[in-house]
């Protein structure tokens, strides 16, 4: 008998889809239900009520014994408090579960201990969570068991948004009503709403957990502190799509597992460039849904990684001197329909509303390029951006020769009368098939590039949540649609009208497009003449946050509020700061607990082996000249380690949220930095058996 579970029956067994609810609702319940998630909406109590009782007892047949409000807290990960599906035994002391509506939908944590930036006072604990019902309830499997996963939204008492899911969810209603005017002005009477579909593509380290349990760096700061190059990095390119190594496959094939079952669309598994390091694509979903299931694509790279004796790095720089792990955000607009509005077709050059909505966007991107350049800011990023690896910190447009050439001709003449063919490929060999090539080429150091029918977003952290990103390119987008829309309602002239926008837009924001090499100096220098933001760090792109412009722009679309923008900023400022001192702390506590004791033990070995060849009448100059250079190095890393300690000292005195920031960046990261380049010289002379932590060889080929 062949027992053989194909991806077909396992994809999605533990989600609460809507094909479970269609068998399981009362048909009225299930046309209420779909009703709210398409159209907006609440569900009424007696709705919510059944939904509620089918959901738990789906769940608790399928083994689940809790429930968890499952959110995402501004600290960039989810957050679950579980409760069972018990009340008060019967009179007979059986035990009866309930679920009941009001408890579905609404859910009552504690809002004082999670990020606010000054939103919620320490004494003011109550928040709420309200359930998302776009985003379908899931099982997770964990070592508490099965627990129902109810996607919510998370605010504070006083109705601020507390969390990444709810700007997110208004940046889509936003967008979808902008862009919906635009649908129906280019005579599209059959869509009823613009849905951001979104892929993550996520890329991830893996290093073995007896490794990784030896350095603490990588514990508490997710990123190696110290270490020296290995013989080996990445310059052979042989990693990239290489053979998939036996037990980083196991790992794969049970984590695929997990995410069908969770009704994630895993699709491609493949090494990346540097040594350990992998990526894992999703097909496309609804832009919520796609940041949902991200947010469970990290989470269960960790755990699968412990059952198979690993651990899961998504640091955007675990390893200096190799690359650094990203994911590229791919964003599209779709019609409920299925019309997807980034599609050139086959001649773009005379599809006018694909070019609308490209000079839309054009317009977007270069009006608001800091804020699209802040939405992709974290602390790991700030050592990956413009890294020779990454795009560079400065927004740019990628589009192609193609297109490139349709958006010169439509600003030098108002038309675009030639296509530049893409031609085949020929291989010259006679038994391989000729082919169309695609359009246009990649562009891996573009930020921003046009891969076909979508844009892809590369400047995002492998760490981070895609929520953030996604809502600024919403909100942009919108403001640029809005405002054409306002010109095209009120022309006389259609046509004329779409032509001058396209025109106008195109040649006021060309600045934005580049197509060249991203990581090169001259374009550094190219993107300053062409007035260009190039903001290179997390806490310099915080403040395009509350200038009059952003808050202009989310408060007219009811994205954010002032204050929870203000909000957003110091928790930047917080978050930045807490954690550099982690890493500060960790580097002072491995150089003076393990480093620094491991040399002196090398040195006094030295020492002893100088006397004992003197001793024998035998030349020790190699060994007084070994003595030498690593005396010196030592001394050098002690006073950087007291000079650390001074600055964090000095660093802890300072009270203003933004000024402590600030002081970690400018004055703690060089220290940090004075004390790694001394320990990493020392990893290269000192006897292996005596240094005390893993290498970067050990580390990243020992998978």
């Amino acid at each position: 008998m062949n027992n053989v579970v194909t991806i077909e029956e396992m994809f999605g067994q533990n989600v609460f889809s809507l094909g479970k609810m269609r068998e399981r609702l009362p048909k009225n319940v299930y046309k209420e239900v779909k009703k709210v998630m398409t159209l907006g909406g609440e569900l009424s109590m007696a709705t919510a009520n059944v939904v509620a009782k089918e959901m738990k007892d789906w769940a608790v047949e399928n083994g689940a014994t809790h429930y968890t409000h499952w959110f995402q807290p501004l600290t960039g990960i989810t957050a679950e408090k579980h409760d069972a599906f018990v009340t008060h035994p019967d009179e007979d002391g059986k035990m009866i579960t309930e679920f009941s509506g009001k408890e579905l939908i609404k859910g009552e944590p504690d809002a004082s201990s999670f990020p606010s930036g000054g939103l919620r006072a320490t004494f003011e604990a109550r928040g709420y969570t309200a359930w998302d019902i776009t985003s379908p309830a899931f099982l997770k499997e964990s070592a508490c068991g099965l627990t129902l996963c109810i996607p919510t939204a998370f605010c504070s008492y006083t109705g601020e948004a507390l969390d990444k899911k709810t700007p997110l969810l208004r940046s889509m209603e936003a967008l979808s009503e902008q862009a919906m005017r635009i649908v129906r002005l280019f005579g599209d009477t059959e869509a009823q709403k613009v849905v951001p579909s979104v892929g993550a593509e996520q890329e991830y380290f893996l290093v073995d957990k007896d490794l990784y349990m030896q350095r603490e760096d990588l514990m508490f700061a997710g990123r190696t502190l110290f270490g020296a190059p290995a013989p080996k990095g990445q310059e052979m390119e042989d990693h990239y799509f290489g053979v998939i190594k036996e037990r980083v496959g196991a790992y794969m094939k049970d984590l695929n597992t997990e995410l069908w079952k969770l009704g994630v669309t895993a699709k491609t598994q493949h090494n990346e460039a540097a040594p350990a390091q992998h990526e894992l694509a999703p097909i496309y979903e609804t832009a919520n849904i796609a940041g949902d299931h991200n947010q469970l694509v990290m989470e269960a790279m960790k755990r699968v990684a412990y059952k198979h004796d690993l651990r899961c790095l998504l640091h955007e720089k675990p390893y200096a001197g190799v690359n650094g792990s990203g994911k590229h955000d791919n964003w599209s607009l779709t019609t409920d329909t299925g019309v997807n509005l980034l599609d050139p077709g086959d001649t773009p050059n005379k599809n006018i509303r694909f070019l609308f909505v490209l000079a839309c966007v054009m317009k977007a991107v270069d009006n608001h390029a800091d804020l699209l350049r802040q939405s992709a800011a974290d602390v790991g990023n700030d050592h990956r951006l413009g890294a020779d690896e990454a795009p560079p910190a400065i927004i740019s447009i990628f589009l192609g020769e193609q297109l490139e050439d349709v958006v010169k001709q439509l600003i030098e003449t108002g038309d675009a009368k030639k296509l530049k063919e893409s031609g085949k490929l020929e291989t010259g060999v006679s038994t391989l098939p000729d082919f169309e090539k695609d359009a246009t080429d990649r562009n891996r150091t573009s930020p921003f590039a046009f891969t076909g029918n979508k844009f892809e977003f590369r400047m995002v952290g492998a760490a981070d949540s895609i929520a953030s990103a996604n809502t600024t390119l919403n909100a942009i987008v919108a403001e640029a649609f809005c405002e054409a829309a306002d010109r095209l309602e009120n022309a006389d002239n259609f046509d004329m009208e779409v032509h001058d926008i396209i025109k106008e837009y195109m040649t006021k924001h060309q600045r934005i497009i580049f197509n060249g090499n991203g990581y090169s100096e001259e374009w550094v220098a190219e993107a300053a003449k062409r007035g260009l933001p190039n903001i290179k760090s997390m806490i310099e792109a915080a403040e395009t946050l509350t200038t009059d412009k952003a808050v202009a722009l989310f408060e007219k679309f009811g994205i954010f509020t002032k204050v929870e923008l203000e909000s957003r900023e110091e928790i930047i400022y917080e978050t930045y700061a807490k954690t550099i001192n982690i890493e500060a702390l960790t580097m002072i506590d491995m150089a003076g607990k393990k480093i620094i004791p491991a040399v002196v033990k090398y040195t006094k070995c030295l020492a002893d082996t100088v006397v004992a060849v003197k001793g024998a009448g035998v030349d020790a100059s190699v060994q007084i000249e070994l003595l030498k250079e690593a005396s010196e190095k030592l001394a050098r890393m002690q006073s950087a380690l007291k000079q650390l300690e001074t600055c964090e000292k000095e660093a802890g005195r300072i009270t203003n949220a933004k000024e402590q920031a600030f002081f970690y960046k400018d004055t703690v990261m060089p220290a940090m930095e004075a004390l790694r380049t001394p320990a990493d010289e020392l990893e290269m002379i000192v006897d292996k058996a005596m240094w005390p932590i893993p290498t970067y060889g050990e580390l990243m080929f020992e998978v």
